[in-house]
C-alpha cells in the first residue's frame, strides 16, 4: 500500500469564523490551531499547508480561568543584556486584546517556515466587526467542558 501525499490541487483553504465571546482562552486558542494546521481534515500532512483560515471575532470579551489574569505575564527580549521585559496579561489584554489571542495561538504552531505561513492565516479582531464577509466564512464552535 503506498503512502498518500495530497498535492497542491487536491488541498481546498475554507474560511472559519470564531466568536470568542466567554471562551477560555487556551481552549479557543488549541481549536484554532487544529482547525489552521489542517488536522480537522482527513488528508492532514505535517509538512504541508493543508489548513484553513480563521476569523477570530469579540477577542475583548476571551477569558481566563482561575487567578491567571492576575499572575500571567508575557515575556519579551531585545537581544541587549538587560533588555527583558515582562508585560502583565491585564495591560496586554487592555491595551491590544487581538495580540493575547495572537500569541496563544502562535504558541501553538510549529516553530518552523509552515508555522509562520500558518500565523498569517489567523486574523484577529477584539471588536464583532471584521471585513472577511465577502470569503463567506462558516461558523467554528469551540467545545467546552
Amino acid at each position: 500500500m503506498k503512502t498518500y501525499t495530497p498535492k497542491a490541487e487536491d488541498i481546498s483553504h475554507s474560511w472559519w469564523i470564531v466568536d470568542a465571546e466567554d471562551k477560555p482562552l487556551g481552549r479557543l486558542a488549541t481549536e484554532v490551531a487544529r482547525v489552521l494546521r489542517g488536522k480537522h481534515k482527513p488528508m492532514f500532512t505535517p509538512h504541508l499547508d493543508t489548513g484553513d483560515h480563521v476569523v477570530v471575532v469579540n477577542a475583548d470579551k476571551v477569558r481566563l480561568t482561575g487567578k491567571k489574569s492576575e499572575i500571567k505575564t508575557y515575556f519579551r527580549h531585545s537581544g541587549y543584556m538587560g533588555h527583558e521585559k515582562h508585560i502583565p496579561f491585564k495591560r496586554l489584554f487592555g491595551a491590544h486584546p487581538e495580540r493575547v489571542v495572537e500569541l496563544a495561538v502562535k504558541g501553538m504552531l510549529p516553530k518552523s517556515a509552515l508555522g509562520k505561513r500558518l500565523e498569517t492565516k489567523l486574523k484577529v479582531y477584539a471588536g464583532p466587526t471584521h471585513p472577511h464577509q465577502s470569503q463567506q466564512p462558516q461558523p467554528l464552535e469551540i467545545r467546552s467542558r
